[in-house]
């Protein structure tokens, strides 16, 4: 494929400027020459939102920036796998704009404050999971539909009307573009819209003067205590209301109820707009609607719709120009859509003056740092967080904080939050993880004592199977499902704290937690050669079948895809397994051993064999083959991986994005090394896909990676250097790159 240069990352004052007409469609958005990539209006010409839409990713296109409270777009009106990110590309109808949204999650939720501008009469039609008398919905064509990053545009057919979203920090802005022959425009607000995925317990909205409503929606679901807040806006006043409270109208200026619909009316032949426009400008707070008008003046450039989407691409541009890259066209969007995506979560939580409901339901303030939340700690412990050490370093530190908040309130170390709850969804206490790699890299100024004592409370439970953990040295599967994946999953969070004791000179904790971190040894059947579940006496479940899909000992798995999670103590799983020819022979049959497809649920996918690259578990595999001296092994996989499980489709993600886990596997990969022990400090070299990059790092230093004699067909690599001397063996540290250079591989078609 003809290469291509990347653009400089400094957009012209013009291109800041970009008017919504330039940005591309889905379908357009492809440069065919070089002379068009020159002219794009930068970078973010390579950054698709529709990627992951379809299939398994779960993704949504709509209007957000870089970590942002709002997350502004469309929702189709069903519920079910499909739709859990509320849009799913291949659906032909959209019921709303609504303000919140998971981001590639395994379960639904949010879709709050959703607003629809429609003309009389209404079209209804039934939807999967809608009311019985059906959903007000549009059609729309994907011919009609834009989305860039800050930006999504679609036309809603059955209503002529142009639908523009943006956003700010906290706020979310959209422009209603009506029918020029319309004299009447309606604006619907649906407080109990998505009430099928979490149940909405408390609705509340007022008329607060001519140009402005404010309200509430209250839910339980995945989030268990969901508190959505809001304050809106509008371009013109309001010509008259129609309230329905539980689907009855009523004559009121306000209500509280379980279930409230707000159908407002505007004089289009009184607009100013010669396009008969009207502009709605949301905020939220998980506060009060006092602070969503606060966020919503502090997001600034109210009702303005240019200068609030240049300041959202003005972010994203300064987000994406911390990766400098070169590379083919399909690899430079793929590249640059994974940085969008890797940079959704977590997100911003806390109001303009810093407060938010915390974990125990009150209101808390966040001192000296904003609050994020959304840490899918489970998924993004592998390699999001170790990205963010590179590329936002600044906002490392706040999620840190974030953290330890959570902990100072709910009294112990996050397991997966969101919207201010602790839904203690999947496994494990990857916070610690977390936490200890920023603390030994200088990401965090928590006192490391105090980080110690947090991580060992998590450690020391007895929920979770920890009772046995720390009676039995594992957990049986006689107590809890999973409990392979448990015990092996403990082990590595284990390694972590023992880093941690190590480096405060704490030689009694390190001994205890690193001999707790050999506790995976347990689960390992040496006559089958998988881990597997145990009883309480330490004998093996039968009968033992390690291709089925066995959920109730590995986590959305099965034994193949959990025998190797040992990336803390790699050599010694080697000698547990037999040494290096009995593993790199167990590796093999890994990724030669076909599937029974139709024995796994649809969210295990994106096989190889018996890996699943679709599912976190295993997104260090391919890379273990370095540690047997085949590194051909690892840089072939690598790049299949790349090039078979990424595309430039709609459903071009090979599994759930899980909150940015999937593109950062992406992201590292193809820049050339992987974090195999995210708590290491070092990386495992691969297979390069790009042609160059510069890392632009916050300490002001450049790490340079070039590539030689790159190709499709060069997936080998002949040598490496850095900073002109041959690297030996296969580890990048950490601190070699931040202390800037340049790491060069020779690409071969040749092993």
């Amino acid at each position: 494929m003809k290469k291509i240069a990347a653009l400089l990352l400094t957009a012209s004052l013009a291109a800041c400027n970009q008017q919504p007409s330039q940005v591309q469609s889905h379908e357009q958005q492809k440069p065919t020459s070089q002379s068009q990539m020159e002219h794009a209006a930068d970078v973010l010409a390579y950054v698709d939102p529709f990627i992951g839409t379809d299939g398994k990713g779960k993704t949504f296109p709509g209007a957000t920036v870089p970590h942002g409270m709002v997350q502004l777009s469309p929702d189709n009106g069903r519920t079910g796998w499909d739709w859990i990110a509320g849009y799913f590309y291949p659906d032909n109808i959209i019921a709303g704009f609504s303000h919140t949204h998971l981001s590639g999650t395994g379960a639904g939720d949010l879709y709050d404050i959703s607003f629809m501008p429609l003309t009389r009469p209404f079209k209804r039609v039934q939807t999967e999971g809608g009311p019985a008398d059906g959903t007000i919905v549009s059609h729309f064509s994907h011919e009609q539909e834009q989305a860039s990053p800050g930006y999504y545009r679609v036309r809603l057919q059955d209503y002529e009307i142009k639908v523009e979203l943006t956003a700010g920090a906290r706020s979310g802005l959209q422009r209603y573009s009506f029918p020029t022959t319309a004299t009447e425009g309606v604006v619907r607000l649906d407080l109990g819209y998505s009430r099928n995925w979490d149940k909405t317990v408390a609705t509340h909205v007022e008329i607060i003067d001519a140009y402005s409503i404010g309200g509430y929606r209250k839910s339980t679901g995945w989030a268990e205590d969901q508190r959505v807040y809001f304050y809106s806006r509008f371009s013109q006043p309001i010509a008259s209301q129609l309230l329905f409270v539980d689907g009855k109208q009523v004559s009121h200026t306000q209500a509280e109820a379980d279930n409230i619909a707000l159908e407002l009316n505007f004089d289009l032949a009184q607009s100013q707009s010669k396009d008969r426009s009207l502009l709605v400008h949301t905020a939220i707070s998980s506060v009060s609607i006092d602070n969503a008008l606060a966020n919503l003046e502090a997001d600034g450039k109210l009702l303005d719709f240019p200068g609030t989407l240049a300041a959202a691409k003005d972010a994203w541009r300064g987000e994406l120009a911390k990766v400098r890259v070169s590379a083919s066209e399909d690899n430079l969007r793929q590249f640059y859509t994974a940085m969008y995506h890797a940079s959704l979560a977590p997100r911003l939580f806390s109001d303009t003056d810093g407060s938010y409901k915390g974990p125990d339901g009150a209101i808390h303030q966040a001192e000296g740092h904003p609050r994020y939340e959304f840490f899918s700690l489970w998924d993004t412990f592998r390699a999001l967080h170790p990205w963010k050490t590179l590329v936002d370093q600044a906002r490392t530190r706040e999620m840190m904080d974030s953290m330890m908040d959570h902990y100072r309130v709910a009294g112990r170390l996050p397991v997966w939050i969101f919207q201010g709850n602790e839904t203690d969804m999947m496994l494990g206490y990857h916070s610690v993880p977390v936490l200890v790699d920023a603390y030994l890299k200088g990401l965090t100024d928590i006192d490391g004592e105090h980080l110690l004592n947090a991580a060992l409370h998590s450690a020391k439970q007895e929920a979770f199977g920890l009772a046995s953990y720390q009676q039995l040295g594992f957990v049986p599967y006689t107590e809890r499902k999973w409990n392979v994946a448990l015990t092996l999953e403990y082990a590595f969070d284990d390694w972590a704290i023992a880093r941690l004791a190590k480096a405060l000179g704490k030689e009694d904790i390190y001994q205890e937690f690193a001999t707790r971190s050999q506790n995976y040894r347990r689960h390992f059947d040496a006559q089958t050669g998988f881990m597997r579940a145990l009883d309480p006496h330490g004998q093996f479940r039968l009968p033992f079948d390690p291709n089925a899909y066995h959920p109730e000992d590995y986590c959305e798995a099965n034994a193949w895809q959990y025998s190797f999670f040992v990336p803390h103590d790699v050599a010694g799983m080697i000698e547990m397994m037999g040494g290096s020819a009995a593993v790199s022979a167990k590796l093999d049959a890994m990724f030669g051993t076909e599937q029974a497809l139709d024995e796994f649920p649809e969210w295990i996918s994106g096989y190889i064999g018996q890996y699943v690259h679709g599912n976190e578990p295993s997104h260090h595999v391919p890379y273990l083959y370095q540690y047997l001296g085949e590194a051909h092994k690892t840089q072939r996989l690598v790049r299949q991986i790349m090039h078979e499980l990424y595309t430039t489709a709609p459903d071009g993600l090979a599994g759930n994005e899980d909150a940015g886990q999937m593109s950062a596997w992406y992201l590292f990969s193809a820049l050339g090394f992987y974090p195999v022990d995210p708590v290491s400090g070092e990386y495992v070299l691969g297979s390069p896909e790009v042609d160059s990059a510069d890392i632009q790092l916050e300490n002001g230093n450049v790490f340079k990676i070039r590539t030689i004699n790159q190709g499709p067909e060069h997936v080998y690599v002949k040598q490496v250097t850095l900073n002109g001397k041959p690297l030996n063996g296969y580890i990048l540290r950490h601190s070699d790159i931040l202390a800037g250079g340049e790491l060069v591989f020779t690409m071969s078609p040749q092993p």
